[in-house]
């Protein structure tokens, strides 16, 4: 039986990360590895300063659940590195709200993801496009289980890293699903300055998303539009027109000028 690490950055108790170790305890073994706390935003950062504390829980259909006090990358790190034997599979999420565009190199439940392929297991991150106070999370995890049975059906390479985002409609309204590219996510970064009782600064970051034009083939609009959207992410990050391009110009003689 395939076996699965389970996080996020939404916390041990989200309904998102319940709903989908539900679905996924029904067809693989299901170990769990999640933040004490709600870690959003805290992108690919790891604990370096301070020791980091682990809990078994308790958890319906998960072989073992640890209750991680660090981000949802230290879980993934901590989990493969000392806690499960072998791991298949990092399926992180179902994050309360979407990870579009260049929402991903902020979001704490796509790095987690991503640390699962760097440690050399393939991953998927699955996210629903919504803020209400309570979500429904059953189609989310219904679809996030699809995708799983799939993979190890048709097979999954270990670099594989897919960032799933699934609009907040009924069942019946979503129109199908995009394999898509990232799109363009930005927000207006409204820092708002306040002071606390001592009569010092501090900053509270807010402000909502720009509306920016979108690729045909992109995650955001997909969403936008009613589809589930699909991209596959890796995590080379060169920039290879202008690694060719550069060569041209950082050459020894570059150093002698």
């Amino acid at each position: 039986m395939m076996r699965i690490l389970v996080t996020n950055d939404d916390g041990i108790h989200a309904g998102g990360i319940n709903a989908l170790i539900k679905s996924l305890g029904e067809i693989a073994e299901v170990y769990v590895a999640a933040p004490d706390r709600e870690r959003s935003g805290t992108g690919h950062s790891i604990t370096v300063f301070e020791p980091i504390r682990v809990k078994e829980i308790k958890v319906p259909l998960a072989k073992k659940a640890w209750i991680i006090g660090g981000t949802p990358v230290d879980c993934v790190k901590l989990a493969m590195s000392k806690l499960v034997e072998e791991v298949d599979l990092v399926v992180s999420g179902i994050n309360h709200g979407p990870n579009l565009g260049t929402d991903v190199l902020y979001s704490g439940t796509v790095s987690a993801a991503a640390e699962g392929v760097i440690m050399g297991a393939p991953a998927i991150a699955v996210s629903l496009d919504c803020f209400d106070e309570e979500p429904d999370f059953a189609y989310a995890a219904e679809f996030a289980r699809k995708v799983v049975k799939m993979a190890f059906e048709k097979g999954i390479k270990k670099t594989t890293l897919l960032n799933i985002n699934i609009p907040a409609v009924k069942l019946e309204d979503i129109k199908g699903i995009r394999v898509t590219k990232l799109g363009v996510r930005n927000y207006e970064n409204l820092f708002e300055e306040r002071k606390d009782p001592r009569g010092n600064t501090y900053f509270w970051l807010g402000g909502g998303i720009k509306e920016e034009q979108q690729d045909e083939d992109s995650d955001v609009l997909a969403v936008k539009e009613g589809y589930i959207s699909i991209t596959p992410i890796h995590l080379d990050l060169t920039d290879y027109k202008l690694l060719n391009e550069y060569k041209k110009y950082f050459t020894k003689d570059f150093i002698k000028k």
